[in-house]
């Protein structure tokens, strides 16, 4: 038995099946994501998803699901599923699932009578290509499978619907066919490991239903083309591979390519495994290098979360390398000491946080290269960063001359915390934010080591005197005595009391003014009023502001992602923080804190984490269904109670 587990029970019912997800991604930025039960709820599922350049850059559906049906003695038994109008789902095969295994690649097991079939599938790490195998377990009559494909070719965003552009034709090639819908899209190829019959039926199947999309206030119903169907026979113990693929392959590579693609997969036999294998779904080899996807299905690359993610997904398994490799692609979009908040057509540079988060990550790879190397390959990034917010860079981002950073611009959110309402930020926090300047005082000092290990004596010059001018402001401008917290952000004669995860991330910086005591204060009110079972929330329950639910609609989330929502990257900082200054006492507790997001693997989308959940019970998951620095926030978590665990254990021998 794996370590993910699943009610076989409740399998065939569609509110426990519909409700958690598969997903698979490669390097190409292409995945295979749909239900447990097979039946796509999203526009965003479908089994062969790809980037497609020559169109528009985005990810485009090309194969959206493939309906096996089970033929013996002249009678079908049909395993797909889809929603039509009225509730209706048809066909029901999710009826016939009897198991569901999710150890290195997910497995299901269906059962037709005497019939016992299993259904694995993987997708290649470096091409467009799902492999599909089928294994004829149990049979006690000629069995035949016949495979009927679904295809879509739209960008995720959009819908397909029936008309009279689509190309229908098709040409045989090496057991299969070779087909393509629209001109502009590549060349879609269809084929099986072995010798099969095709037959064409084209059909529009009109009017399938995505349920989530509906939730979610979007267009639901989309007319999807079927060309015809496959048909082969299959013996007792023999095994089939179906192949989707944006290149022609050649069938009798199947089965080992198959093998080879499974071997590097990280079996998820345990938790910390089962969210290293999550991790390695997001890297992304772009045509400009290599990056990080920062969640699935419609995020891209964001390099405030890259840059936050990157020590917990590579880092912490000794990958300097791919590291690196990302870091190096994000800090050539470094322009005028800015990072851009998204990565796309429309980059903006509005992040703040951003270029502050480079020496966060370098302070991890200090643990793998010594402070002079990191200094010679990266210093002069971490100068241009510096150097712009000190005198000054796009909007309004400065340092005053008490030595913190100012930031504000009307109508931009410059911070994490950047969600939008009607074209205005719901959290603009502009001015004197606590965690910016938190991120400056360990950038600055950071920097400061580095140099003085290189004796970059022009650069201690310049910079030696400012910690202690920032250390003195940060603590007269923020701390308050009285209340035992720090300030969410200050704007002239305003300051902000909210109690936010921010001083959370203000207390966890390596280099920080704050001392044990004040961290101790700041530590205990986050737990005390933001700390939930799947992370940190971003507002206390007691603010008149704070919204615990976020409701289905799109709208629903951007209004409350940062007015009560939950973030479980958060959970790290937490961690991180409350065994700093309760050590050894604190690590029952801490290890607790973990608890929670061991059995959220099996909710949602098996094997990783979303982006956000609710303020409130039951903390229902929002956002994107697989969220890069999720995942690595608690592998980073997780890293500090084991490294607390081994010295304990080494101190008790």
């Amino acid at each position: 038995m794996g370590y993910l587990n699943f009610d076989k029970d409740k399998l065939v019912n569609l509110s426990y099946s519909l409700d958690r997800e598969t997903l698979r991604t490669n390097r190409g930025g292409a995945y295979s994501f749909t239900t447990l039960a097979g039946c796509n709820t999203r526009k965003y599922h479908g089994l062969l998803v790809v980037r497609l350049e020559e169109q528009d850059g985005g990810k485009h559906v090309l194969l959206s699901s493939l309906d096996e049906s089970i033929i013996q003695h002249e009678a079908q038994f049909n395993l797909g599923i889809h929603k039509f109008p009225g509730d209706f789902y048809e066909p029901k095969g999710h009826k016939y699932i009897r198991n569901f295994e999710f150890d290195t690649i997910p497995k299901h097991t269906f059962r037709v009578g005497g019939v016992i079939l299993t259904r694995t599938k993987l997708l290649a790490e470096n091409e467009n290509q799902l492999l599909v195998k089928y294994t004829l377990e149990e049979a006690n009559s000629p069995t035949k499978l016949r495979f009927k494909p679904f295809m879509a070719f739209r960008n995720v965003h959009s819908l397909s619907k029936s008309n009279l552009y689509a190309n229908s034709k098709y040409t045989p090639v090496a057991n299969g066919i070779r087909i393509n819908l629209y001109e502009g899209y590549p060349e879609f190829f269809m084929q099986l490991s072995k010798e099969c019959d095709f037959v064409a039926v084209p059909d529009w199947y009109k009017n399938i239903e995505y349920i989530r999309e509906q939730e979610r206030g979007y267009e639901f119903q989309e007319d999807l083309f079927v060309p015809g169907y496959f048909e082969v026979s299959i013996e007792k113990g023999e095994s089939i591979i179906f192949s989707a693929s944006t290149t022609e392959q050649k069938p009798n590579t199947f089965v080992k390519k198959y093998e080879n693609e499974k071997k590097i997969r990280i079996p998820r036999d345990s938790f910390i495994n089962c969210l290293r294998n999550a991790g390695q779904q997001f890297l992304w080899d772009r045509q400009d290098g290599k990056d990080l996807i920062a969640g699935y299905p419609w995020y891209e690359s964001i390099p405030r979360q890259t840059l936050a993610a990157l020590p917990g997904l590579f880092l912490l398994q000794g990958d300097v390398k791919n590291f690196e490799a990302v870091l190096q692609t994000n800090l050539k979009r470094l322009n005028n000491g800015l990072l851009p908040k998204y990565v796309g057509q429309d980059s903006y540079y509005d992040a703040v946080d951003a270029p502050l988060l480079v020496f966060n990550a370098l302070q991890r790879l200090v643990k793998f290269k010594t402070a002079k190397e990191v200094w010679e390959k990266y210093g002069e990034s971490m100068k241009e960063i510096l150097d712009h917010y000190r005198e000054g860079t796009d909007f309004n981002i400065h340092m005053l001359e008490n030595g913190l950073i100012y930031a504000k611009k009307d109508g931009v959110a410059l911070t994490w915390m950047d969600d939008y309402k009607d074209g205005l930020p719901v959290t603009q926090r502009g001015g004197l934010a606590v965690e910016i300047n938190a991120l400056w005082f360990n950038a600055v000092s950071f920097a400061l080591e580095l140099a003085n290990a290189s004796d970059d004596k022009a650069f201690i010059k310049r910079w030696k005197d400012l910690p202690a001018l920032i250390s003195d402001s940060f603590l007269s401008n923020f701390w308050c005595d009285e209340c035992c917290q720090l300030a969410d952000y200050i704007d002239g004669n305003y300051t902000d009391w909210s109690v936010r995860p921010n001083m959370l991330l203000a207390a966890a910086m390596d280099l920080s003014p704050l001392s044990r005591t004040q961290k101790k204060l700041i530590i205990s009110t986050v737990r005390n009023e933001l700390l939930t079972p799947v992370g940190i929330r971003t507002l206390s329950p007691e603010d008149l502001a704070y919204k615990g639910f976020s409701g289905d609609r799109a709208d629903d989330f951007s209004e409350t992602a940062h007015q009560g929502t939950v973030y479980p990257y958060l959970i790290f900082p937490f961690v991180k923080t409350y065994l700093e200054v309760h050590k050894a006492g604190g690590l029952s507790f801490a290890r607790n804190c973990l608890d929670r997001f061991k059995s959220e693997l099996s909710e949602n989308c098996i094997g990783t984490l979303s982006e956000a959940y609710d303020g409130n019970p039951p903390h229902t998951a929002r956002g994107s269904i697989s969220q890069a620095s999720s995942v690595a926030g608690v592998i980073m978590a997780y890293a500090i109670v084991e490294k607390f665990e081994e010295e304990l254990k080494t101190f008790a021998n």
